[in-house]
């Protein structure tokens, strides 16, 4: 057979990603690659794909012993992957929620975080800091619905806020307008007791005394 006959054999493997790994979402799926794709050698990170939701790890039949190392490498961090964190992108997806409502309820504790985790992103010198969140919660979160009520009670909130907003304005105008009512009748007495004929004699013998 011809060497370059011979080299365009492949090897190939395919692993399969459950939903208790994914959560049903093809971001949590692309999340996995990268983070099995961060477990191999540099020489062999593109070698690994998806496809679905299966992993496919393929090399020319030259590579044998290169893929030999990635596959167990791969197998073996496939073993824990359901309880791989998942990160700020992934959870937006899973729970279908916006990064507004992601930070307010990490903020009142209602998403509860996880940890942090820091990150450089390529082709930027300065590093980054998320929080990341335990999977079984977030399947938790999901499965009983706690999104839908979150925003419910959300909404209500806000009303609420509107309201107190309203009157405490309806209130300032209020005591605005009645200081402004009441200043000019006292500028009136004043005036008025000013053009009183014999009135600071009246003060000065001590009848207002």
């Amino acid at each position: 057979m011809p060497k370059h006959e011979k080299n365009e054999i492949e090897f190939l493997r395919t692993w399969r990603l459950t939903p208790a790994a994914t959560l049903g979402s093809s971001v949590r799926a692309k999340g996995i690659l990268l983070e099995m794709r961060a477990r191999l050698p540099a020489t062999s990170k593109k070698s690994l794909t998806l496809e679905g939701n299966e992993l496919i790890l393929s090399m020319s039949a030259n590579a044998k012993s290169e893929f030999q190392a990635a596959s167990t490498i791969v197998s073996r961090a496939l073993e824990d992957v359901d309880s791989l964190p998942v990160i700020p992108r992934e959870i937006q997806d899973i729970l279908t929620i916006k990064t507004s409502e992601r930070h307010r309820w990490l903020t009142d504790g209602r998403l509860p975080s996880a940890g942090t985790r820091t990150v450089k992103l390529r082709g930027r010198a300065k590093k980054i800091t998320f929080h990341v969140f335990d999977p079984k919660v977030v399947e938790d979160i999901l499965d009983r619905g706690f999104v839908e009520e979150w925003r419910e009670n959300d909404a209500t909130a806000a009303a609420e806020n509107r309201r107190r907003a309203a009157y405490k304005a309806k209130l300032t105008r209020s005591l605005k307008k009645r200081a402004k009512t009441s200043l000019p009748t006292q500028a009136v007495s004043d005036e008025a007791s000013a053009n009183l004929s014999g009135w600071e004699e009246f003060g000065r013998d001590g009848f207002l005394r």
